[in-house]
């Protein structure tokens, strides 16, 4: 077949002989150029006519996304193989070769780029298509596809640069001299690529280990922080306001953390109320029980009310109550708290907390608090009818001395 198809251009060849031979080899070459495009489209709509829902479905998504890179590629071999048939002075030969060559070792790690996108992508759509978003092996899948996809993307394009210039001969050689020498030249571009390669390595190690995970909830510089994104080099971290923290993908590695989420995404809040002795615990048990069990947050699992302490003013209740997520937990406290202490302001006052004064006499039996003027000072008021200034609210402001008011005396 690549006989006949180099002397089908050939004689195209000879049919443009009329023209300047270099204008007519051009035009060959754009010839060959046509025939694969058309090859390629034909083959393109006859995988798109594939029928099926899933498998099907892949294929034809597959197939448009590569279309544009294996049309290139194709176009490239099929002027590379007509290359030498074309007429073109040997140098131009040469030259449009290494062209080629180089754009075709290009479009080839472009196409495994997209490819491992591809393939990571479907993998992706497929696993969360599932109903339980806060499973611990849907993120961890989605943790380790992304975080090695990223990885592989870089250095599918350091190979597939590497791979073009190795293509040059004054680049192979300096490659060759510096693998070579493997001494200063190879130390200096280490520590160069040091903060580089500790978060490439790093990136996949918590592909590996998983310490974090996507959308996991963490707690890093005092703020409640969701994983946005894990990429090689670096983590967003999403907070509750909507900030984003940028950090280096090796502190996970290097430093403690708190990951709420790392086996399970619920939590059990912690609600603390500070009562009068005279609270009817029954009573707020039982309000309690009550508010807990008739949320929609509570997960049905765990709840307790407990007087955790106490003080010379106060005690403190303790309501624990789980539920399915932080946020979660985070609402449920807060209406926990809405509910129980308008319980309390309404139906039991006596519980709310108070400050109490003893009046004790002393040992010696005198009372060092007899005398009213050590508590307070008397309050010496003005006589009735004395001028007590001008009145607010009344119209044209109040009375002047020239009005004939009365002075202070």
């Amino acid at each position: 077949m690549k006989t006949e198809f180099l002397a089908l251009l050939t004689n195209i060849r000879h049919l443009f002989g009329w023209l300047p031979g270099l204008l007519s080899s051009i035009l060959m070459l754009c010839v060959a150029g046509l025939v694969a495009e058309m090859f390629s489209r034909f083959f393109t709509k006859l995988v798109l006519r594939i029928p099926g829902q899933k498998r099907g479905a892949f294929v034809r998504s597959f197939t448009m996304a590569m279309q544009r890179p294996v049309r290139i590629m194709l176009v490239i071999v099929f002027v590379g193989t007509a290359l030498p048939v074309s007429g073109l002075p040997y140098e131009i030969m040469q030259a449009t070769m290494h062209a080629l060559v180089v754009l075709f070792v290009l479009m080839l790690g472009y196409a495994a780029v997209v490819a491992t996108r591809i393939l990571s992508d479907a993998y992706l759509k497929r696993i969360n298509g599932k109903d339980d978003k806060d499973d611990i092996l849907l993120r961890t899948h989605m943790t380790q596809v992304r975080v090695l996809r990223r990885t592989t993307d870089l250095l599918i394009g350091l190979l597939t640069v590497g791979a073009a210039l190795m293509t040059f001969e004054p680049v192979r050689q300096y490659g060759l001299s510096l693998f070579a020498s493997a001494g200063a030249a190879s130390l200096v571009v280490g520590l160069a690529a040091r903060p580089l390669l500790t978060n490439l390595f790093a990136g996949m190690q918590i592909a590996m280990t998983q310490p974090i995970r996507m959308e996991d909830l963490i707690i890093i510089n005092g703020d409640w922080a969701w994983v946005e994104e894990i990429t090689s080099t670096y983590v967003v971290l999403r907070v509750w306001d909507w900030r984003r923290h940028i950090v280096p993908i090796s502190y996970f590695l290097e430093n403690t953390f708190q990951n709420w989420t790392h086996n399970s995404a619920a939590l059990i809040g912690v609600v603390f109320l500070y009562v009068d002795f005279n609270a009817p615990m029954d009573r707020i048990r039982e309000r309690l029980r009550e508010i807990v069990h008739s949320a929609p947050l509570w997960d049905g699992k765990e709840f307790a009310v407990q007087v955790s302490d106490c003080n010379a003013q106060v005690m403190t209740i303790r309501v624990i109550a789980s539920a399915r997520s932080a946020m979660q937990s985070w609402d449920l406290r807060c209406e926990i708290r809405e509910r129980i202490l308008a319980f309390l302001r309404d139906e039991c006052p006596e519980a709310l907390p108070r400050e109490r004064i003893s009046h004790v006499a002393s040992v010696s039996g005198l009372d060092v608090m007899g005398d009213p003027g050590m508590l307070s000072p008397p309050v010496r008021r003005p006589p009735p009818g004395a001028y007590m200034g001008p009145r607010s609210g009344t119209s044209g402001g109040g009375m002047s001395m020239t009005d004939g008011g009365q002075g202070h005396g």
